[in-house]
């Protein structure tokens, strides 16, 4: 089968997207807004960038009616957010987290899921947090067309969690996408 682009709708294009370029992990941001109201939401469309300037990328979308979802409006306006690479058993809170909700909502509040806070600049994060990425705005990618606006955010520090270093290794269990569905990595394979 060769699919090509230009005779396939964006759904279409979407599909084949993210059952290809698999796994990808979960970056579940938190970012705070104005009003110092803490948003938390998953992101599967994320991606490094670059290790020299230290940038990963995020595709964000719109809401329903077409404004900024909170986490590209908080990221523009107060240029922080926390990535949490999210864990197989945050599963459930990554899914309730990425529904819709007023921009004066919390879902740490709405879903009851607990916070602890890291680095004093940066937005709290889940609990459960293991690994966060604590990054700075940088700039948006015009995308003529695009339904999604990809940003460029600058790492500025890694949170690793003590109990996840093996013999000078981070052995990490993130949770991914593979088309719609959440998966666990499975087990290394050995190198030949």
């Amino acid at each position: 089968m060769i699919a090509n682009t230009d005779n396939l709708d964006s759904n279409e294009i979407y599909k084949l997207i993210s059952n290809i370029v698999v796994p990808r992990p979960i970056a579940w941001v938190s970012t705070l807004s104005q009003e110092a109201i803490l948003n938390i939401a998953p992101f599967s469309y994320f991606i490094p960038l670059s290790s020299s300037p230290a940038t990963l990328l995020i595709s964000i979308g719109h809401k329903s009616d077409g404004s900024a979802k909170d986490t590209l409006k908080n990221l523009r306006e107060s240029k922080k957010c926390s990535i949490v690479i999210a864990s197989p058993s945050d599963v459930k809170d990554v899914e309730i987290s990425a529904m819709p909700l007023e921009f004066n909502e919390s879902e740490f509040e709405k879903f009851n899921i607990e916070t602890k806070e890291i680095l004093k600049d940066y937005p709290a994060v889940p609990k459960s947090a293991n690994v966060v990425i604590f990054a700075d705005y940088l700039k948006e990618v015009e995308l003529d067309g695009s339904k999604t606006i990809p940003v460029i955010i600058e790492v500025k520090s890694i949170y690793v969690d003590d109990k996840l270093y093996n013999n000078g290794k981070i052995e990490i269990d993130p949770l991914a996408r593979v088309g719609a569905g959440y998966f666990a990595l499975g087990e290394a394979l050995e190198k030949n």
